[in-house]
């Protein structure tokens, strides 16, 4: 049997806005969990302001290591319009990571992050062509024992009741080509709301089905309809467990609430149980 791989998959810090009796509770329940690798899925900061990304910065270097670390559109500097068009990424180059779009790999899983914010949108981002032939770069040469994991901040899938502008740009054509790698999984936040679904019931392609997986808000006081919230997923090809932790008032943590079990079968991957574990 392989081993599991744990990847814990933050979202959505927005420093500068954070709830920050929820900072030293959350970095300890991450180095607690012991990933084999962390995920955040973009808006470290609230407003791009230096001293957002020096908060970020400081909280990123209590977490554990490897990291894999996308920008948001919060990332991009909104009042300044001279940054915003001529240098969007200036600060979060200096401060978080001179890599826009990271890669990781191992004998189980192979994880690649993806920029979709953009200077000419406030809210929405895109993916583009040469993003895309990255990834197949990256994730197409791997057999399907290894989970392909994609990472971007804006969602593939969506809550009901969310209008489809939500997605990320030009979903539908990317889907088309990811699924020719076989990308089992899309990790993503933006939302600030935790969801899961299989990408058949949207994308409706032949004999493919990947897992679009977003998380919640880790930290921010802009909570939609949950606590602050984040993902673990515990991944031994075929099957993936995930888990949601959220904060517990109560007991002044972060401890797991839910829990979803999905299988990879011949046309992908479905949900097999849900948290009571009972298949």
């Amino acid at each position: 049997m392989p081993p599991m791989r744990t990847v814990v998959h933050l979202s959505d810090l927005h420093f500068g806005r954070v709830d920050s009796t929820l900072v030293d509770p959350l970095t300890r329940a991450v180095r607690e969990l012991k990933p084999d690798l962390v995920v955040i899925s973009g808006d470290l900061t609230q407003r791009a302001r230096t001293t957002q990304f020096i908060e970020a910065r400081r909280f990123l270097d209590g977490l554990p290591k490897p990291r894999i670390v996308v920008p948001g559109n919060h990332d991009v500097p909104l009042y300044n319009l001279p940054a915003r068009f001529l240098g969007p990424f200036v600060k979060y180059r200096y401060y978080i990571s001179e890599n826009l779009e990271p890669f990781y790999a191992d004998e189980e899983i192979a994880v690649v992050g993806v920029n979709t914010a953009r200077s000419l949108t406030v809210k929405n981002g895109r993916i583009n062509q040469r993003q895309l032939n990255g990834i197949c770069q990256h994730l197409c040469a791997y057999p399907d024992v290894v989970t392909k994991i994609v990472v971007t901040h804006h969602p593939f899938d969506l809550p009901e009741g969310y209008r489809e502008g939500s997605l990320v740009g030009r979903a539908r054509m990317a889907m088309d080509i990811l699924a020719r790698c076989g990308v089992d999984v899309f990790l993503a936040g933006h939302l600030h709301v935790s969801h899961s679904r299989h990408t058949g019931e949207r994308y409706r392609i032949a004999g493919y089905k990947a897992l679009a997986i977003s998380a919640g808000t880790a930290l921010s006081v802009r909570r939609r309809s949950e606590s602050n919230a984040f993902n673990v997923l515990r991944i031994r090809h075929p099957e993936l467990e995930l888990e949601r932790y959220a904060w517990q008032e109560e007991t002044a943590s972060f401890s797991r609430f839910a829990v979803d079990f999905f299988e990879r079968r011949a046309d992908g991957w479905m949900r097999v149980s849900d948290e009571t574990g009972t298949r």
